[in-house]
């Protein structure tokens, strides 16, 4: 655990606010808070919410006016500002996204920051997932709460299951990630093997929750996976996806970690701390991936 004196005074304020605080009991407050429906709170509240999210987009936004907080966190945004690339050899962005930690899985280590590994079995508990990974790419993408919530399909794939893992709420921003050992594995998450059709080519997301609004809603299932979730953590169904198709949305910013085998490569202008927008091409592959 990090020690806070070496900290800076702003990080040790940032820090202290979203990481000493009873995480849980906050998140259960904001979460009531974002549902309430009450036209002047939800202006109070948004316009509070832009006070500390200076490049809050709400114009992109295919409506504007908004029921509650949390329908603001949900929006939709107008038609044609997310291209998605076309070609079935290119995995795009499932979301709009900071750029985090990306690169080469170690054997099976892999690194959420800067000399902060973890090992993907203890992110993806799962034997028969996590082993296709074993020397795969990683990257993790960030969602601030200003973003986009709304995450979506990279490839033309099915999805036959949604594994829940549930877990703590530590802020995903980069001053925890850079002092909090494996804080990827100690939050809630999902785990979501992408089947596209190709015996080699393997693709899985994991969204991991955070702090305030920690919940995920997936179109596909009736379930809302939040901290308040009592039912089995493997959660079977059968989703078909073309490349782009929405698949759920966070209830806040949170982070979305793509694993890809090791046939798969990093477009060009894939760099740490770079905005990326949904749709954008994001990794490079060598086989038809549209053979579902």
């Amino acid at each position: 655990m990090v020690n806070i004196q070496k900290l800076t005074k702003r990080e040790q304020i940032n820090y202290l606010l979203t990481n000493r605080i009873p995480r849980r009991w906050l998140t259960f407050f904001v979460g009531w808070l974002s549902q309430i429906e009450n036209p002047l709170l939800t202006k109070f509240l948004i316009w509070g919410w832009s006070l500390f999210a200076e490049d809050l987009r709400l114009q992109d936004a295919k409506k504007q006016h908004f029921s509650s907080l949390g329908d603001c966190f949900t929006r939709e945004l107008k038609d044609g500002l997310r291209p998605i690339t076309a070609d079935p050899d290119i995995v795009t962005s499932p979301c709009d996204a900071i750029v985090g930690a990306f690169g080469q899985v170690r054997g099976t280590e892999v690194f959420q920051a800067k000399g902060f590994p973890y090992e993907i079995s203890e992110l993806i508990p799962n034997l028969h997932i996590n082993h296709k990974y074993r020397n795969g790419v990683f990257i993790t993408l960030r969602l601030k709460s200003s973003m986009y919530h709304r995450f979506h399909a990279p490839v033309d794939c099915n999805v036959s299951k949604v594994s829940y893992i549930s877990g703590d709420t530590w802020n995903v921003n980069p001053v925890a990630l850079k002092r909090v050992e494996k804080l990827f594995c100690k939050n809630e998450r999902a785990v979501i093997e992408l089947k596209t059709g190709h015996p080699t080519n393997s693709i899985t997301l994991v969204p991991v929750a955070a702090i305030l609004v920690a919940s995920m809603k997936f179109k596909f299932l009736s379930q809302i996976l939040d901290l308040k979730y009592k039912g089995p953590n493997d959660i079977a169904c059968d989703a078909q996806f073309k490349k782009g198709d929405e698949m759920g949305y966070f209830q806040h910013g949170s982070t979305i970690i793509l694993f890809a085998t090791n046939n798969y490569s990093f477009c060009e202008g894939i760099e740490t701390g770079k905005a990326i927008k949904m749709g954008q091409a994001l990794l490079s592959g060598h086989s038809d991936l549209s053979t579902l």
